[in-house]
């Protein structure tokens, strides 16, 4: 039996972003069979390429992951030529990314409305900071700058102390998420009109949508969300709690889950009109905590996993790198995979997600070296060897 072609196999993608957000958009795509021929400029590559706080051999050990599946191309999107050239490829494609600041397109002669009349069916996907309409859209914008923008920021950290920030890029992994599903549907309605269109993915409305009721929390009830540490203000308990060799997070706010870790606890709480309740316990949530937390002090994490799960109340561990490497659940699943790379090695990365049943996606590549791919891709479109040597000559590729 012959392996099941991936959903996207046929769809071919031009990728223009760098680093995140517009790469990690394409990265998706390419996770579930999409060709994705990454155009990068010859005398300014993607910063991806050398990104991350530890490296290998002096090798980043983001750009594995950042461009798998991935094809290189080297184009000088600043020359005439190389506009040309990309209109050659946006021919050919079905959808483009990019995440340059608004009106870059347009200043290069190679906005929607002319790729558009090259090839009426493209889907264009655009990223940035703010979108491509509004007082704002002609501002650079970084993730952290739309976190704070869409209200994340506010949110996280300690009550007492200045606005922290997640170790990992949220805004932009969030904002290329959405920007991938937008060009899936952008694809799906193409299919009954045959038409492409602009998907404009901004990052601070992406990390709005995921701020649940607190828009209208303060809008009708004059609720303002604050930062609370580990906890969800209200909602108890669910929170981080010490074992005597580590932490653990444990969620049993609802009735019945709290009944049963009262239970396992050995404790009466659930019969105390102070805990007995959601309400209640979300009135006495700081006094909850400390009397869970003075008996997980008692406990090894692996005492507490385990006593949860014969209780079935929700609990797990705080994992580092290093326990997601040693996780059999992981493991099993293959969440974490392991893909060749020239200059690496086997590298480990997280695998494809969400997995599909009978159409599922694949890692093929680990990254490739800067216009790995530059002569295939315009032999394919009609350049030989003698015109492109003319090309790089000139610095167009």
């Amino acid at each position: 039996m012959t392996d099941p072609k991936p959903p996207l196999d046929g769809i071919r993608v031009i990728e223009l972003g760098q680093l995140i957000a517009g790469p990690f958009c394409g990265q998706l795509l390419g996770d579930f069979g999409a060709e994705v021929i990454k155009v990068e400029a010859p005398d300014a590559p993607d910063p991806a390429r050398g990104w991350g706080a530890a490296k290998v051999n002096g090798q980043s050990l983001f750009w594995p992951i950042i461009a798998r599946n991935k094809k290189s191309v080297t184009l000088n999107l600043r020359t005439p030529e190389g506009q040309a050239l990309l209109k050659e490829l946006a021919a050919t494609a079905d959808v483009l990314i990019e995440n340059f600041r608004p009106g870059t397109l347009e200043r290069w002669n190679i906005g929607p409305d002319v790729l558009h009349a090259i090839n009426p069916r493209l889907v264009i996907t655009r990223i940035s900071g703010y979108g491509q309409t509004g007082p704002e859209s002609h501002k650079a914008g970084y993730a952290s700058v739309g976190e704070a923008k869409g209200g994340l920021r506010h949110l996280i950290g300690e009550p007492d102390r200045m606005p922290a920030r997640a170790g990992v890029s949220l805004g932009d992994t969030m904002t290329g998420t959405f920007a991938a599903l937008g060009t899936m549907m952008a694809l799906f309605a193409r299919e009954r009109s045959g038409k492409g269109q602009v998907v404009d993915a901004a990052i601070y409305e992406t990390v709005m949508a995921f701020m649940e009721s607190l828009i209208p929390e303060y809008a009708l009830a004059g609720h303002t969300r604050e930062r609370s540490g580990p906890i969800l203000p209200k909602v108890a308990p669910s929170g981080v709690y010490p074992c005597s060799d580590g932490l653990v997070i444990i969620g049993a706010n609802q009735d019945t889950l709290f009944r049963r870790l009262a239970k396992m606890c050995g404790a009466d709480w659930a019969d105390d009109p102070r805990y007995a309740t959601h309400d209640a316990r979300g009135e006495n949530q700081l006094e909850l905590d400390e009397k869970i937390a003075g008996w997980t002090r008692q406990h090894t994490v692996a005492d507490v996993l385990a006593r949860c799960e014969e209780n079935g109340v929700p609990c797990g561990p705080v994992n580092t790198a290093k326990d997601m490497l040693a996780d059999a659940h992981i493991a099993a699943r293959e969440a974490i995979i392991r893909v060749a790379q020239p200059l690496l090695g086997d590298v480990p990365m997280q695998g494809v997600f969400p997995k599909l049943s009978d159409t599922p996606g694949r890692v093929s590549s680990g990254g490739p070296a800067l216009g790995e791919n530059t002569g295939e891709i315009l032999a394919a479109i009609g350049y030989d060897e003698a015109a492109q040597t003319d090309f790089r000559q000139k610095g167009i590729i």
